[in-house]
């Protein structure tokens, strides 16, 4: 396993989206984990508020994305686009990319080995969730035998996710064309339902975020760091992952 993860790395970028002023925790929760895992990475704060400005916003954004959106929300999805080009600029294969509360779940590195080596066989052109923030997975029915990818409709939102470089390049070139109307979330499903780029779910998953699992509190939004929060999430976790999984999640394309 470590060869085949060596090979990975040497192809692959990793980015942290993040912003430069009032989330030190985060920066200091990222650093602490990937230290401990030996991953090298890049924040990425290009798209930050205090380094653009309305005239470069509307470079890649319609008008009303910019007058609706949150602020956070824009800055956050400019900064997954500026490390599509970062990727793109680096010639790698891969790149995964964190927003900035990550958690690693079970056998991380076990689960992105398994990973790794499905990728290789995946028709060029692709973006495969890690995460588990939308509670969505493959039903025990939907579930093949060491498989840990499944072709679905949507992602599971982008706070962990690997994209190649084709999909990459794909994504910028049709924001060259038709400026981004969604949040980065919602983005992916677009690219994805115009068939520009194809989307796996990981399962199991190998990251949660932290702004939903209330171990953090959210860049982008209000919810607050609290063991109210915590019990809830790991309680609907239960629920979805082992009573809701009888019946076929919708979402996964079956071949």
């Amino acid at each position: 396993m470590e060869n085949q993860l060596k090979s990975f790395f040497q192809n692959t970028k990793i980015y942290v989206i993040h912003a430069i002023n009032g989330y030190e925790v985060h920066e200091q929760h990222v650093k602490n984990l990937f230290s401990k895992y030996n991953l090298n990475f890049e924040f990425v704060v290009d798209g930050d508020p205090s380094l653009t400005n309305r005239t470069i916003l509307e470079n890649y954004f319609t008008k009303e994305l910019i007058d609706t959106a949150s602020e956070g929300q824009v800055s956050c999805t400019l900064n997954h686009i500026l490390a599509y080009k970062k990727f793109i600029a680096s010639n790698k294969k891969y790149a995964i990319v964190f927003e900035n509360d990550p958690f690693f779940l079970n056998n991380f590195l076990e689960k992105l080995n398994k990973v790794y080596q499905e990728i290789e066989d995946l028709e060029e052109g692709f973006i495969v969730s890690l995460e588990n923030t939308t509670l969505r997975f493959p039903s025990f029915f939907q579930l093949k035998n060491k498989k840990m990818l499944y072709k679905a409709t949507v992602g599971r939102m982008a706070g962990a996710y690997i994209i190649d470089a084709t999909g990459a390049e794909r994504a910028i070139k049709y924001l060259n064309t038709q400026k981004c109307k969604d949040i980065v979330d919602w983005w992916h499903n677009s690219l994805v339902k115009l068939n520009i780029i194809k989307m796996y779910w990981a399962h199991p998953p190998l990251t949660e975020q932290g702004s939903h699992n209330g171990l953090m509190s959210g860049t982008i939004s209000s919810k607050s760091k609290s063991m109210t929060r915590r019990i809830r999430w790991i309680l609907r976790k239960f629920y979805r992952f082992y009573v809701l999984r009888f019946k076929k999640e919708k979402r996964i394309i079956e071949s």
